[in-house]
């Protein structure tokens, strides 16, 4: 039986509508549901995901076994060790949906109290905004980093704008953007619209704060890096900015505490090198931030939410055939 480009049209334009109404209930729904019941079925569904172990579950344990070949220092990984951790992984990813559904709800008093954050980081990111200096915070898809910015923001940061990847349906990101610029962030779409590189060097230039989850490359314009031992791509955006604007680099990690609570660690700022092309220090910062990363992650390996492919050897050979690494241009994100 062969099914017709409009036929497949349709089953692809009510999938999105599915998903889009999903996203919806759940900022609707999910927050007025008593905690206990909410957690529940979260962790059921993640449970399920993690039994099925469908392509995003093989590609997150891939990704772990780097993790955990390069903390141990041995390739041998036992297999139910990975598996274990696979689960820890889901289970976190679940409870950052549900935390994302519900923060509009939590008080921000509980936002701040919750938040263990290592004292000398907050002082340097800090102490540059007060100065009038631009800073970047690069994060990993780790732990919850919209509660991150919450706190951030309530801290006294006042704002910050990062930058959203185009999802599909529309509706979810509208969604997304209605839910962080409630926060108090500026959101800025990654494709779709004016080039945020230019916006975002605007806003360090003026001393103010940008945030970018960082870890994946989705421009096919970023860096290789050396990251738990393999050849990886990452943005380049963030160097790029620090090069551009003269703004301060500080790499963050960010994870769940208890069943309540979150931690996070502000690495000391990443300095521009004092020689070489502006192609080789973006890629000298942007190695350096995953050596930073790969510390964070390997202290915290089941709260890296990375379900996507990151390292060359996954790639699509196709996709990297495409790929070649200009310098990053002021245009570019």
């Amino acid at each position: 039986m062969t099914v017709s480009a409009g036929s497949a049209g349709f089953g692809r334009r009510l999938s999105e509508r599915l998903t889009g109404s999903g996203y919806l209930l759940g900022w609707k729904v999910i927050c007025r549901l008593p905690l206990a019941w909410a957690r529940w079925a979260f962790a059921e569904v993640a449970d399920i995901a993690w039994r099925r172990q469908g392509p995003k579950v093989q590609v997150l344990e891939a990704n772990l076994h780097r993790v955990l070949s390069y903390r141990d220092h041995s390739p041998d990984v036992d297999g139910q060790e990975l598996r274990a951790l696979s689960r820890q992984v889901l289970q976190s990813y679940a409870r950052y949906w549900l935390e994302t559904f519900r923060l509009p709800v939590i008080p921000v008093a509980r936002i701040m109290a919750g938040m263990h954050i290592n004292a000398e980081g907050e002082a340097e990111l800090f102490a540059n905004l007060k100065a009038g200096r631009g800073v970047i915070i690069a994060l990993p898809h780790m732990g919850n980093f919209e509660q991150a910015g919450a706190w951030v923001i309530n801290r006294g940061a006042g704002s910050f704008t990062t930058v959203v990847e185009r999802l599909r349906p529309e509706s979810v990101y509208e969604a997304f953007v209605r839910f962080r610029e409630g926060l108090g962030m500026e959101v800025l779409p990654l494709t779709g619209g004016r080039s945020p590189f230019g916006i975002l060097a605007q806003r360090l230039r003026a001393g103010q704060l940008v945030c970018l989850v960082s870890d994946r490359d989705l421009t096919e314009s970023g860096v290789a890096v050396e990251f738990f031992g393999e050849q990886a791509r990452i943005a380049a955006g963030p160097a790029a900015l620090a090069i551009q604007t003269g703004a301060a680099l500080l790499p963050v990690g960010t994870w769940f505490e208890g069943d309540d609570d979150w931690g996070a660690h502000i690495y000391p700022e990443i300095p521009v090198p004092a020689s070489g092309t502006r192609a080789e220090k973006v890629a000298q910062m942007t190695q350096q931030l995953a050596r930073k990363w790969e510390q964070a992650i390997a202290e915290h390996p089941e709260d890296w939410h990375m379900l996507q492919r990151v390292f060359v050897a996954d790639l699509d050979p196709d996709r990297l055939s495409r790929v070649s690494v200009p310098p990053p241009r002021e245009n570019d994100p």
